[in-house]
């Protein structure tokens, strides 16, 4: 006889923040993702649902589908920029990247408010040196504490467009109480350095290196982190090979295909004894 869980009751499935559509940790197994639904809801509100292992993954639009999940530890994002992709000169046919940026609309920013104290204990955020000001008030208002920091990049793009090189990318650590920076000593600079992603590598032209994304994964504090501007997984991968506990949220049906397969990928390697 099948052993009762009292968390599902045997459905297989538990109640996560109203949602009703995750798998039970009594049925979440090894190997392929699992496909839990398609919720159908009102005309862009709809969402697809994938569980890895503990981990979840949603199909669907992070300002509809976020404050619904609750709270996490920590939050990460890596939202669209707002800044002007013109120009680049001779550079800029050998920049498909940044035509894939237009293509994508990751040029117009996004929706500051996303960001909420309550729904997480730290957040780390990459933005545009001009949004900076905005970024850099709104969180300062809403935190207990903030520290800016930055990726050093080893081969950053050769355009200056009558500014600096963008060799340095910013990124804010915010954080209230209980929730600090946590890390060795060589974990706790300001800085990590290393080479960009190619935006042939996952078709994705701003995809975070894990160098990049494992030194910050290190930082923060708690199991649970939350990424509703997934991508391709990036955090997803970092979270998983440091024991944590991932949920991600991504719009583009592409950029969470890719996900789902490096996630799966990175759960069952974190698995093999």
């Amino acid at each position: 006889m099948k052993p009762f869980c009292p968390i599902c009751a045997n459905t297989g499935y538990r109640d996560h923040a109203g949602l009703c559509m995750d798998l039970c940790d009594c049925q979440s197994g090894h190997g392929a993702p699992v496909t839990i639904g398609y919720d159908a809801g009102e005309p862009g509100g709809d969402y697809g649902v994938v569980r890895i292992g503990p981990h979840t993954l949603y199909h669907g639009d992070a300002y509809r589908l976020r404050d619904r999940l609750g709270f996490f530890d920590a939050e990460f994002m890596d939202p669209p920029y707002r800044f002007d992709n013109r120009g680049g000169g001779a550079f800029r046919k050998s920049r498909t990247g940044a035509d894939m940026i237009v293509a994508e609309k990751l040029d117009q920013g996004f929706d500051i408010s996303i960001i909420n104290p309550l729904r997480a204990g730290s957040i780390v955020i990459f933005c545009h040196n001009d949004q900076l000001p905005e970024l850099l008030e709104y969180i300062d208002r809403r935190y207990q504490r903030f520290c800016l920091l930055g990726w050093i990049k080893r081969n950053p793009s050769p355009m200056c467009n009558k500014h600096y090189l963008a060799d340095v990318e910013p990124y804010v650590h915010a954080w209230n109480h209980g929730h600090h920076p946590v890390g060795k000593h060589h974990d706790m600079h300001r800085w990590v350095t290393s080479g960009t992603m190619p935006a042939k590598t996952f078709k994705h032209a701003t995809v975070k290196p894990l160098a990049v994304m494992d030194k910050i994964v290190r930082n923060m504090a708690g199991r649970t982190i939350i990424d509703p501007f997934m991508g391709t997984g990036s955090t997803g991968v970092s979270a998983i090979r440091h024991g944590k506990i991932f949920t991600g949220i991504e719009k583009s049906a592409k950029h969470f295909a890719t996900a789902v397969e490096r996630i799966r990928s990175a759960w069952e390697q974190n698995e093999t004894p």
